[in-house]
């Protein structure tokens, strides 16, 4: 069965997306640790990131950092957090994390945003 992330790449769940390309999807995280919190995910499904060939996960940074700096214009933050913790879904994925400290990144303390922030958000990352 595929994972909620293949799901959310073929259409079959609705995101907000922000960048994509023909090897990877990014999208805001729903439960976000932060606003602008950003997920990105290969299209290829693999459990594990470090089950991901070499070139795919060097590619895959390379994306991740695109995005990185097009959250750190759209969000005021002193960083973008990488944070890979891989248990939640079995799809590889990293998240991006706008943070002006360490503690910014509590994944106990998600953030509640409505449907007008998230869109506001989508738009500034995405110009």
């Amino acid at each position: 069965m595929a994972s909620i992330f293949t799901r959310i790449i073929n259409g079959e769940i609705p995101c907000y997306k922000v960048a994509e390309d023909e090897k990877f999807f990014a999208f805001l995280d729903i439960n976000p640790v932060q606003p602008g919190h950003t997920l990105i995910v290969p299209k290829q499904e693999k459990d594990y990131i470090f089950s991901l060939d070499d070139q795919l996960l060097g590619e895959m940074m390379v994306f991740a950092k695109k995005i990185a700096l097009r959250i750190e214009q759209a969000v005021e933050c002193n960083r973008v957090a990488v944070v890979v913790i891989g248990l939640e879904v079995p799809h590889a994925h990293i998240h991006l994390i706008p943070i002006n400290k360490e503690s910014d990144l509590d994944f106990s303390n998600k953030k509640q945003l409505s449907t007008e922030e998230f869109i506001s958000l989508q738009k500034k990352i995405v110009s």
